[in-house]
């Protein structure tokens, strides 16, 4: 099956926070007591964004080996591991007719407070012309016919510049928002 991301940006729809919370919901039943906390992420989970029509989630558990008995309970709903090179989470992809639909990061308890996708995406909830900036980059990305695999490549200049401001009006370092290997 592919797993094509889709090569165009959307206008912001106000009916992702609906559709990540029905997603959440699901997880949630599907595999109780499991994730100790679960938010949307990524352009979709920032209001009057433009964005891939991907929903991200991010959910933390205690230890990573806690996610892997539970890979059929997920695969039930449709989301199925995929190894992107990120080595510090489980990803799971749920994809329809080879179309992500919906992205699913699981990372440890310990790491959630300063996960830079979080804090990515409160910085751009709380820094509307940033927000707009990060918009116009990824149409112009998208308007040049960047390949999808480089997508997430020619965004990273900005996504550290901004995720840096935030980390450090939080008191944190800044660490790379590029984590494949």
């Amino acid at each position: 099956m592919s797993e094509h991301i889709g090569s165009h940006i959307a206008d912001y729809d106000p009916d992702w926070p609906r559709q990540a919370a029905a997603a959440m919901d699901a997880l949630r039943a599907a595999v109780p007591g499991l994730f100790v906390e679960i938010e949307h992420i990524g352009s979709t989970a920032v209001p009057g964004l433009a964005a891939k029509p991907v929903i991200d989630l991010m959910a933390a558990v205690h230890d990573l080996t806690h996610a892997r008995p539970h890979r059929a309970a997920l695969a039930r709903l449709g989301f199925h591991p995929h190894d992107n090179g990120m080595t510090d989470r489980l990803l799971y992809v749920r994809a329809q007719d080879g179309v992500r639909s919906h992205i699913l990061h699981v990372v440890t308890l310990e790491s959630w407070p300063t996960r830079n996708q979080r804090i990515f995406r409160d910085h751009l909830r709380a820094h509307a012309a940033d927000a707009a900036r990060y918009s116009r980059l990824k149409r112009v990305i998208v308007a040049a016919g960047t390949p999808p695999g480089a997508y997430a490549r020619a965004k990273t200049a900005l996504v550290q510049e901004l995720t840096d401001r935030a980390r450090a009006r939080l008191g944190l370092p800044s660490v790379p928002v590029w984590e494949k290997r």
